[in-house]
């Protein structure tokens, strides 16, 4: 028996060391992003993540000792809606330009670096924002393999401040009519500001400028891969469940979906899905999600039918906020149930994302403002005493709709629109019915089957009807209606904080309206929704 356990100990080591090596592989290259408050900081680290190279977001305040743990390749220093300027503007770490690392400062970045190294910021009458044009003055190591010498390039500028003066050591590589000092460099200490936004699409070859960065400066050498993610995963979750049991709230979309496939592949049967239908999904949803989970997969799956429930606490209930609240507290009542009557799990699964960590602190640790709140499992963990296994939460969307290609989600649902917990309650104004919702499911049908037809699902970020509180006359054959009426609405967006409508074409838009009236009996009158995020958001309610 001795001998048995120290084959135990033998073998624990080797997975830790399997583990470490892994992790350090997937890991060895890292870039370091501080956030000074900006809206677009997370399309830094998703344009840093697309070059193969793992990177993560910190607030501004974080310690000198903690960078220097983290021990990143390259930092970078993102933009801000504030001012150097300003009495509480966001300051960088004290000795961060000491630490002999590459650093890349966008905009705010930019200015705040010029301003603690001695160069001047000003507040200048020419501000620039959208679209412009820089001239590239001199080569750089920014520039290798994009940008020539005496060229002319697009960017996208959004600042008000602008450099007035740079730092010794510093040279200005590229200038614009309102930037002199658009892009400077020190080459000896690996220094780059750049005043304008690479990381936004605006910015044709922005991406390449950040990989140039990651890559030639920072030394980087892009071993950050969804399958080498995908095996270290495997290997974090073995190592934390052990032989212990898991559930796992399972909606069919994309994030719970491919947790859940993620937690099977490591533990296989210790894994159970819990599958709460509360009557306000989309036609067919459900049957699709037991088909693929429990016939396709193979994984053991409890679904609980809980339409009578749902639908009859929201019965009458009109204030979106209500609504949420309601589902919210239903779901997790109903999920509680489930898992008691199984017994016996130590681990609560979820499909917890890289965005929803960095959220849940703003960049000054202050608390963000609440647009809508969202239905998920909060609470849960504490009021269940279940310690939580979160495979997702070093990835954002698209990475884990890749991490899902890798594992074999099928690509209905990797590729499948964002849908919000509340389903088709908040796609309904007013007070919820089954007739309603019934109503709005066809609507909803035929629209995306029009889309799909017309080859566009995968160009728009989401597509959905909403039944309206209101019904129109109209005139159908020889006799007068008094029906309701519905918008179409569909967007294109990168991460959903902001939005653009899509440009259907009025061809599209008459088919799809045509096929809505004479198909549903109950609908006369079809709009589409032209707004953008902001000023709306993308759900109505």
């Amino acid at each position: 028996m001795p001998h048995l356990k120290g084959e135990v100990r033998i073998l624990t080591q080797q997975h830790a060391n399997s583990l470490q090596q892994l992790d350090e592989t997937l890991h060895e290259d890292r870039i370091l992003i501080l956030d000074f408050g900006s809206q677009v900081t997370q399309l830094i680290a998703r344009r840093v993540r697309e070059s193969g190279v793992y990177c993560e977001i910190w607030p501004f305040t974080v310690s000198s000792d903690k960078i220097r743990d983290f021990n990143p390749r390259g930092i970078i220093l993102s933009g801000s809606p504030a001012s150097v300027h300003d009495e509480k503007a966001p300051k960088v770490p004290e000795d961060i330009f000491t630490m002999g690392r590459p650093i890349l400062g966008i905009c705010y970045g930019q200015q705040v670096m010029c301003h603690n190294l001695g160069g001047r910021v000003e507040t200048h009458d020419h501000r620039e924002f959208g679209r412009a044009t820089i001239d590239v003055a001199e080569e750089c190591s920014l520039f290798h393999g994009v940008w020539a010498q005496g060229t002319q390039e697009q960017v996208w500028m959004s600042h008000g401040d602008r450099v007035a003066a740079i730092p010794e050591g510093f040279k200005a590589v590229a200038y614009s009519e309102g930037a002199p000092f658009a892009i400077i460099a020190d080459e000896k200490r690996k220094f780059y500001g750049v005043q304008f936004h690479p990381e936004v699409v605006h910015t044709p070859h922005g991406a390449a400028l950040i990989r140039n960065f990651t890559h030639d400066v920072a030394g980087c050498s892009g071993t950050w891969t969804m399958a080498g993610f995908r095996d270290l995963e495997i290997e974090r979750i073995r190592r934390q469940v052990g032989d212990g049991k898991v559930i796992c709230g399972l909606s069919g979309g994309v994030d719970s979906s491919v947790a859940a496939k993620l937690i099977h592949d490591a533990i296989g049967d210790q894994l159970t899905c819990i599958f709460v239908d509360p009557g306000i999904l989309r036609a067919g949803e459900a049957d699709e999600v037991v088909k693929t989970f429990r016939d396709r997969f193979n994984i053991k799956l409890v679904h609980r039918d809980a339409s009578d429930l749902f639908l009859g606490e929201l019965e009458g209930v009109t204030d979106p906020e209500v609504k949420r609240k309601t589902i919210g507290r239903l779901f997790i009542e109903v999920f509680e149930q489930e898992a008691a009557k199984l017994g016996g799990a130590q681990f609560l699964a979820q499909g917890t994302l890289y965005p929803d960590v960095i959220e849940s602190v703003s960049f000054n640790g202050g608390p963000s403002v609440t647009i809508k709140s969202h239905h998920n499992v909060g609470g849960l963990p504490e009021r269940m005493n279940m310690e939580l296994v979160e495979p997702l939460r070093e990835l954002f969307k698209d990475e884990v709709r890749a991490l899902g290609r890798e594992i074999g989600v099928p690509e209905a649902i990797v590729s499948r629109h964002p849908f919000p917990g509340p389903g088709l309650a908040i796609r309904i104004p007013g007070a919820l019915t089954r007739e309603k919702l019934d109503l709005l499911r066809k609507v909803d049908s035929v629209y995306l089957e029009e889309i799909r037809k017309a080859g566009l699902y995968d160009e728009i970020w989401q597509a959905f009807a909403v039944l309206l509180p209101v019904r129109t006359v109209g005139v159908m054959g020889d006799g007068r209606t008094y029906d309701q009426a519905c918008a179409l609405r569909a967007v294109t967006s990168t991460d959903g904080m902001t939005a653009e409508v899509y440009p259907f074409s009025f061809d599209f838009l008459s088919r799809v309206s045509g096929r809505i009236v004479n198909e549903i009996r109950g609908i006369n009158r079809v709009t589409y929704d032209i707004t953008s995020k902001p000023p709306g958001t993308i759900e109505w309610e």
